[in-house]
């Protein structure tokens, strides 16, 4: 068997090159290429996943303003009817298609924040979804994602008190994961990273599984490898993918009250439940859902949005029931680059906006509450006399949710520039 065995180093994570002769299982995997101690760690603490809305979600109609009279004004044949609306406030309620969130709202694990978003005003998609993964509305040149940030923040809050106590700081493979078949922008940086698109391929079998030969000649080409780097890297890649086998995924059960939809995000959100309930060190998990760009026939109660929030609520429904008693431990936050139009266009959809609306869910959330202050929707209110106005950054929001959860305390190095104060966060953590 020939193969390439060129490595290159991509977003701050060791990937394998050479695709053309790698097996599947490796080229989706994305390793970094460490020296720590890949033993499962000793206590579950936080841990945090993030949820990305590809295409701009509609937050008009997904937390609905229905006391708000210029919103049926503005959306004759798009608008949620207050008869269909499941309320939650007296003022918001959520579109009739998230009925799996209303329980976890009332029971005060489900927060929303309204009017948040990015303070740039792109409303390109590529352009608005890099700034939201960097973290630095505005700048390109940025390197590293959010996300990796907050767990080099993290370490640097942690450092000392290891310290001090005599003792080594040790994270599995598994410190940060995407259910992705890349490696998305907010985990790039010097934290490594993994991108896993499909948990069984990547472990090449279940418990007591004999590995593929593939598998054992691939693992046995890095062995005997005198390239430092080829045989760190393969050490740190066949490790993970023996530390995975061994919960044996081919055979994970869901908790019995835990109904994944048939689609591909409820897959991503079982797998992240799976790794999670493994033990196996993941400290944050992301993954995304495509669909939400609704320029066209968006739909009022039934459509195409409604169909993609089903999906969407549905998945996170079943993934908090399937944590059951872990879920205390569990953080999630969803982000979409930019909202939609106030006013619906005239086919039937809405275009580029602005303001959105971000969920907050976990054991830890001062939930069954909308945050965020509400700017109105009369025609001066607007910006730019067309979309909803952002009265949150979204950074003020995953600022809190970090420093609250992971502990990565200095939000200088989390959100450079931004310039977040404590004293401003919503309290919603």
């Amino acid at each position: 068997m020939t193969s390439s065995r060129r490595f290159f180093l991509r977003n701050g994570a060791l990937a394998l090159a050479g695709t053309t002769a790698l097996p599947a299982f490796l080229t989706r995997a994305v390793m970094a290429a460490t020296t720590d101690t890949l033993a499962p760690l000793a206590g579950k603490g936080r841990r945090l996943v993030v949820i990305f809305q590809r295409g701009a979600a509609d937050g008009l109609n997904i937390v609905v303003p229905w006391r708000e009279p210029n919103y049926y004004t503005m959306r004759p044949t798009i608008a949620i009817p207050q008869n269909k609306v499941l309320d939650l406030d007296g003022f918001f309620g959520l579109h009739p298609s998230m009925a799996s969130l209303q329980p976890l709202f009332s029971q005060g694990h489900l927060a929303i924040v309204h009017a948040t978003g990015s303070p740039d005003g792109t409303r390109s998609h590529f352009d608005a979804q890099d700034y939201m993964e960097s973290g630095t509305p505005g700048i390109k040149s940025t390197p590293d994602g959010w996300l990796n940030r907050a767990l080099q923040a993290e370490d640097a809050v942690q450092a000392q008190a290891l310290r001090n106590a005599k003792q080594a700081q040790i994270h599995t493979a598994f410190r940060a994961v995407a259910l992705s078949t890349d490696l998305p922008r907010t985990l790039a940086g010097s934290i490594p990273a993994l991108a896993i698109s499909n948990v069984q391929d990547f472990a090449v079998g279940g418990r007591g599984a004999k590995p593929a030969p593939v598998a054992t000649a691939f693992e046995s080409m890095y062995d005997q490898s005198g390239d430092t780097l080829l045989h760190t890297a393969g050490d740190s890649t066949f490790e993970a993918i023996r530390m995975l086998r061994s919960t044996d995924p081919a055979h994970y059960a869901p908790s019995p009250d835990a109904r994944y939809p048939d689609n591909p995000f409820a897959k991503n959100m079982k797998q992240i439940a799976q790794l999670l309930k493994a033990n196996l060190g993941v400290e944050a998990a992301f993954t995304d859902i495509t669909g939400w760009d609704t320029h066209q026939n968006q739909g009022s109660t039934e459509g195409q949005l409604s169909n993609r929030l089903r999906d969407f609520s549905d998945s996170i429904a079943a993934f908090w029931r399937d944590m059951g008693q872990d879920a205390e431990s569990v953080t999630l936050v969803t982000m979409s680059e930019f909202g939609r139009t106030a006013h619906q266009n005239g086919t039937g959809g809405t275009d580029h906006g602005h303001a959105n609306a971000m969920f907050i869910l976990g054991g830890n959330v001062k939930g069954g509450k909308v945050y965020g202050k509400w700017p109105g929707l009369s025609e001066h209110q607007l910006n730019e006399g067309r979309d909803l106005a952002i009265t949150t950054d979204y950074r003020n929001v995953l600022g809190e949710v970090v420093s609250k959860t992971i502990g990565a305390t200095n939000l200088d190095v989390t959100f450079p520039g931004a310039r977040l104060n404590p004293k401003q966060f919503l309290g919603l953590v």
